[in-house]
């Protein structure tokens, strides 16, 4: 722990910004943590009563009843769909579709380049500031050398040198394994919202199909006469 302190003490110009890119990650982790969670929804309680929502009330009150639950799903995927629905289920599929690659996704990826560019940019740092303990110390060894005292006293600062690569090491490993989960979370979450985009299609159908509340379609012209 000593040798630690020492480092901190005597090599502060590396070991702060190494604590404040760990502290700036820790809070970028965090937020990421809730913003996956605010965009979760419970979707074996949700569809049951969307479904009863959408027979009761149709398509204008399946959607005022998306637009007031939690969740990406249901405020920005449900509600996408259904504001096309009257365009027919082309309409809706190419909504989902365009709002999912345009809007969610980029919305979920949200901070994770940032992540994984301190991991980075934290490695980096600690192997610049081992470098330069590293000259600093073989520079005073060779002065010990032509001075002809000793080097032993210098065998210490070889090793507290390298405390900037671990401390490096150790905000990074971390990020690295955050970042990972963050993008598998999000890949896993796309699957979702896509099997749902397909349920909601379906639902949509098969109430136009029965003749239902949620039948939207538009009343066919009528024939021509001859």
């Amino acid at each position: 722990m000593s040798a630690f302190w020492d480092f901190v003490t005597g090599d502060w110009y590396f070991a702060i910004p190494m604590f404040l890119m760990s502290l700036t990650a820790l809070t970028l982790v965090i937020w990421r943590i809730l913003l996956n969670v605010n965009a979760l929804t419970p979707m074996n309680v949700f569809l049951p009563a969307f479904q009863r929502k959408l027979q009761a009330e149709g398509i204008d009150g399946a959607l005022r009843f998306c637009r007031s639950q939690k969740g990406i799903i249901p405020r920005r995927l449900y509600v996408a769909g259904l504001e096309t629905s009257k365009q027919g289920l082309a309409a809706m599929r190419r909504s989902m579709a365009n709002v999912i690659e345009l809007e969610i996704l980029p919305d979920l990826n949200f901070l994770l380049p940032l992540i994984l560019a301190i991991a980075k940019i934290a490695t980096m740092v600690g192997l610049l500031g081992t470098v330069i303990s590293m000259i600093n110390t073989f520079n005073a060894i060779q002065r010990a050398v032509t001075a002809g005292e000793g080097a032993q006293g210098h065998s210490g600062a070889i090793g507290l040198a390298l405390f900037a690569t671990a401390l490096g090491l150790v905000t990074a490993i971390p990020l690295v394994f955050a970042h990972v989960l963050f993008k598998a979370w999000v890949a896993n979450f796309e699957v979702q919202m896509k099997s749902a985009a397909q349920r909601l299609l379906l639902l949509v159908q098969g109430g136009r199909s029965s003749g239902g509340a949620a039948d939207t379609r538009p009343a066919a012209a009528p024939a021509a006469t001859r």
